[in-house]
């Protein structure tokens, strides 16, 4: 797949990470159901691979599931045995070189500008910077896109709906969020009511 192209296309990425498996599979098909055409699914979480692997097998081949949090070799050897169609790190680290090697296409975290040059030059088809919110927002990611205006920025950390219009007009091509609208869907909530979120942020990050 090409990462790059989705996120750009798609403009939201689903981060998917909590304590019960069978919710997070759940939470998983519900925002494929509903449109959300980018998800990772975080190996923090309880038996991640294992929602991985349920999950590429109900959604297919072509759906962009993905693995989060993937910080070594082993972690990303793991992640693309399970199906994973892409990585996703939190910060410059092995895994995002072996994810060149595997193949698979890495959304690496960084923060600083020294950080994002790391991040380019290890591979990384676009730059996760994190925690955005943390770090001044929008006006930071402004920032940063002065000196590197040819690089392809995903904020993620506590990115809501109205921030990720933000995020976007400011030159990100997509945003990553996680529990603004996952909610409680993760530990067995509403599927309807993560349905219902899901539409609010597809309409936010709509062209």
């Amino acid at each position: 797949m090409n990462l790059l192209d989705e996120l750009r296309t798609h403009r939201l990425l689903a981060i998917v990470r909590g304590p019960d498996p069978a919710a997070a599979l759940s939470a998983v098909l519900t925002l494929a159901e509903s449109g959300v055409a980018l998800v990772e699914v975080s190996l923090t979480g309880a038996d991640a691979l294992g929602t991985i692997r349920r999950a590429r097998a109900a959604l297919g081949p072509d759906f962009a599931l993905g693995a989060g949090t993937v910080l070594s070799v082993e972690d990303a050897r793991a992640a693309a045995d399970a199906g994973a169609g892409f990585l996703v790190t939190p910060a410059v680290a092995p895994s995002v070189t072996e994810g060149g090697r595997l193949g698979l296409p890495v959304l690496a975290g960084a923060l600083t500008p020294s950080e994002v040059v790391q991040a380019n030059n290890a591979g990384a088809a676009a730059i996760k910077l994190f925690p955005a919110g943390s770090m001044g927002g929008p006006d930071y990611l402004g920032a940063l896109r002065d000196p590197f205006p040819g690089t392809a920025f995903v904020p993620v950390g506590g990115v809501d709906a109205d921030g990720a219009r933000r995020y976007l007009d400011r030159g990100a091509v997509a945003v990553g969020v996680g529990s603004p609208l996952l909610g409680d869907a993760v530990r067995g909530g509403d599927p309807a009511a993560l349905r219902e979120r899901a539409a609010v942020f597809l309409t936010a990050v709509r062209p």
